[in-house]
């Protein structure tokens, strides 16, 4: 059975599309996925989405939301 080193090393050599198979495979594995939670996460991505369009929230931008996050841990 081939090192660890070695099976990240022949990973790395592989194409960029084939590294990502290989990537999403090892983290499925560490977080199967769980069809009940995914049918919630994508109601409230609905529900959102149409908040959003409707004018009901207004959208923040990314560099204020990484800014406030960078000030509030201090990283």
């Amino acid at each position: 059975m081939p090192s660890t080193a070695q099976i990240i090393q022949d990973a790395e050599s592989l194409p960029v599309e084939d590294r990502t198979i290989v990537v999403e495979s090892l983290l499925r594995s560490l977080n199967p996925p769980n069809p009940e939670i995914d049918r919630k996460w994508a109601t409230v991505a609905k529900r959102r989405l149409e908040e959003l369009r409707s004018g009901r929230i207004k959208p923040v931008p990314g560099e204020k939301v990484f800014a406030k996050i960078r000030q509030r841990f201090g990283s």
